[in-house]
């Protein structure tokens, strides 16, 4: 299909000082959890984006010297002349797709606590480290013989990164991860001398350290300067007039303005608290006080909001890092007219979490992220089949349409079998909770793609039993039934059913299905501690409900922090008239009460309450799986049978959709017996 003229203007070359963009599609920016540890595997993740059409592709930070890391997180590195190698396999994977490298130089100062290196911490004043560890460190004052310094490891770190074949180098003074940012602001700059005080002063080091970018590799590359240009703190922050002030102040002095919220939490809010092109109204007018181009994000998956950012004038070049990830051939897609093939993120961010856990980047859209290298996966292809063999999936959850789906591409024969009315599972039943329906995204991409091939079919209303499924004389049978929630209380804190003599309880699956709490007050105890446990109280609260969240953790919905959205959902429950009981947990329950036993020293108290609402493990629905199991000796014609999923084990929905594809993927492959099934790369041993 030929692209449509509407979006010709995304596909426009962009001159960015010495270098030309051959399109507006630029991958910011991003980390990816895998970083100096597994460097062959971030330039294939970069190079496959490359193919798929991105006109610039950037590193995610690369620290640029010993004296400033962070530790226990796993970023690039340009420390001294050994890291060239592994960035310049980064640079030429781009490169051989045309595209343009870009690297983010970064020095973190009281960002990091350089727990690898022991260095001291550098930074404008004498503050303790900020980070949300809350390290027993602090970062010692800069004198004039420190910045200096600074100014001649960004200089030999630009150069070496030049060297490394990158087109663009940046300036990083955003998400409060540098100290050139950490120079800018009031809160963290409490100097006299002439870089503290006014603002010319305390921006000095940003225009020094962009200058002197300049003079060491502006002739050939470009210099882009990545500034945060408003930390929602009001005056007590950096604010929008400030930032638009320094941005007039040096606008023609960098190549490139790539403009971002501060910190990362509100530049990659997740899409339960805002939509698509949520940060246009900060960027807006950026492009007025400069005529060098302007990048931005929003977490742009609409063509015809790309190009309405291009001909408002409010960006130049269309900013993304977590759509780049779902769907890294998006630009080739627009250009080839296939738009009801983007795979369009959801913004769950599940990706950040990677980096969070310092492990690689996971997606829930696209399970081939972080498996390109070690695996092989690829996010568009995947091998032809190799026989005959005609496989019934039964389940159209995440993991079964994953599967059924990838089989289809492979050429295989499909017969994708769903005991409910619609596809979806679990994903058609939690878009439709408060704010998470983009997450439907996942269901709507992967049954538009098998309604394009004729060698999958589908049966819905089909609940199969063993005896149905032995009779059909399938060779393969993939079970992904799922999971239910638990109603006996049994997760983290309670390994045993929980004591209960009359009190109502309701689950999440209860929730979903319509059922209501029969009485005003409702203890919803959430050992869970993703996103589930906040979403029904707001769910609740909404219906009417008195709401107390009770949780083992010092917070609610704690492992959101690894998605950076921990302090909007409690934010939110608070507003929302929600009482928390943090550090406790649901001991047992009566009619017409709970006792919660403090986590730490096991004192009780009792809470009235009419219901209680149990968010904690779930149980894999695999009654068909083990069925089958059973009765392999009349298994007659079928060579195998399979559970995947959260019917093997419940867990993330990314996690069902990469069970979905690895079946696919290894399906008719040769047994590798006891071997590890991806490449590692290992460290060099030295004397």
């Amino acid at each position: 299909m030929a692209r449509d003229p509407r979006y010709d203007i995304l596909f426009e070359p962009v001159k960015i000082g010495p270098v030309t963009a051959k399109n507006r599609f630029y991958q910011v920016p991003h980390c990816n959890g895998q970083g100096y540890r597994d460097p062959s595997a971030v330039a294939k993740m970069r190079g496959n984006k490359a193919a798929g059409g991105w006109g610039v592709l950037c590193t995610e930070q690369a620290e640029i010297h010993h004296t400033s890391e962070i530790t226990p997180f796993i970023e690039l590195r340009l420390w001294d002349d050994r890291d060239i190698p592994q960035l310049q396999k980064m640079s030429d994977a781009i490169h051989a797709e045309n595209a343009l490298a870009g690297i983010e130089l970064a020095y973190n100062g009281p960002n990091g606590s350089n727990l690898y290196t022991r260095e001291v911490p550098l930074g404008p004043s004498h503050l303790p480290i900020a980070t949300f560890y809350y390290d027993p460190v602090q970062a010692r004052a800069m004198d004039l013989s420190d910045i200096r310094n600074l100014r001649r490891w960004h200089k030999n770190a630009a150069i070496r990164a030049k060297r490394a074949g990158f087109d663009i180098i940046y300036v990083y003074a955003a998400h409060g991860f540098s100290v050139i940012q950490h120079f800018l602001s009031r809160r963290y700059n409490t100097r006299t001398d002439e870089y503290g005080g006014s603002l010319e002063n305390r921006m000095r080091l940003l225009r020094e350290i962009t200058e002197d970018t300049k003079d060491a590799v502006g002739d050939t590359a470009a210099v882009a300067v990545r500034i945060a240009v408003d930390e929602l703190m009001g005056e007590s922050g950096l604010h929008k007039a400030e930032v638009e002030d320094i941005i007039g102040r040096m606008a023609e002095t960098p190549d490139l303005w790539d403009v971002t919220l501060s910190d990362w939490s509100n530049d990659s809010r997740t899409s339960r608290f805002t939509e698509e092109a949520a940060e246009e109204e900060f960027v807006r007018g950026i492009k007025k006080l400069t005529t060098k181009p302007v990048v931005g994000v929003g977490r742009f998956t609409s063509p015809d909001l790309m190009v309405r950012q291009v001909k408002s004038g409010i960006l130049d070049l269309i900013g993304a890092a977590r759509p780049s990830i779902a769907d890294p051939f998006l630009p080739n897609k627009i250009n080839e007219g296939r738009i009801d093939d983007i795979r369009e993120c959801i913004g769950c961010n599940i990706c950040v979490s990677g980096d969070m856990t310092m492990s690689p980047s996971r997606c829930t859209q696209n399970p081939a992220m972080g498996e390109e290298w070690r695996k092989g996966w690829h996010p568009e292809f995947i091998r032809l089949r190799e026989s005959d063999a005609r496989v019934l999936v039964v389940g159209g959850g995440p993991a079964g349409l994953e599967a059924a789906r990838a089989l289809g591409q492979r050429g295989y024969d499909v017969a994708l079998a769903e005991a409910g009315t619609e596809l979806g599972g679990r994903v058609a039943r939690e878009c439709r909770l408060p704010t998470l329906s983009a997450w439907g995204r996942v269901r709507d991409w992967r049954v538009g793609q098998i309604n394009k091939m004729a060698n999958v079919s589908v049966y819905l209303d089909s609940k199969l039993d063993a005896d149905q499924v032995l009779e059909f004389g399938f060779e393969h049978v993939v079970v992904a039934t799922g999971s239910n929630w638990r109603r006996d209380g049994v997760a983290h804190f309670h390994l045993a059913a929980m004591p209960n003599t009359g009190m109502p309880v309701l689950t999440p699956d209860d929730l979903m299905a319509g059922t209501k709490p029969k009485g005003k007050r409702v203890v919803l105890f959430d050992d869970d501690h993703y996103y589930m446990g906040g979403i029904c109280a707001e769910l609740l609260v909404k219906a009417g409900h008195q709401v107390t969240f009770v949780t083992p953790a010092t917070e609610v919905s704690t492992w959101t922090r690894n998605t950076l959205e921990q302090d909007k959902i409690q934010a939110k429950l608070i507003n929302m008239g929600v009482e928390i009981i943090v550090s406790h947990a649901v001991a047992s329950a009566e009619a017409g009460g709970v006792a919660l036993a403090c986590t730490f020293t096991g004192r009780t108290m009792t809470l009235a309450c009419d219901d209680l609402v149990l968010v904690t493990a779930r149980l894999p629905q695999d009654h068909l799986y083990l069925d089958l199991k059973a009765r392999e000796s009349d298994w007659g014609d079928i060579k195998s049978v399979r559970g995947i999923g959260d019917c093997w084990a419940p867990s993330t929905i990314a996690a069902a959709v990469y069970a979905g594809r690895r079946y696919a993927e290894e399906f008719d492959a040769p047994d590798i017996g006891d071997a590890v099934p991806f490449k590692r790369e290992l460290a060099e041993l030295l004397p």
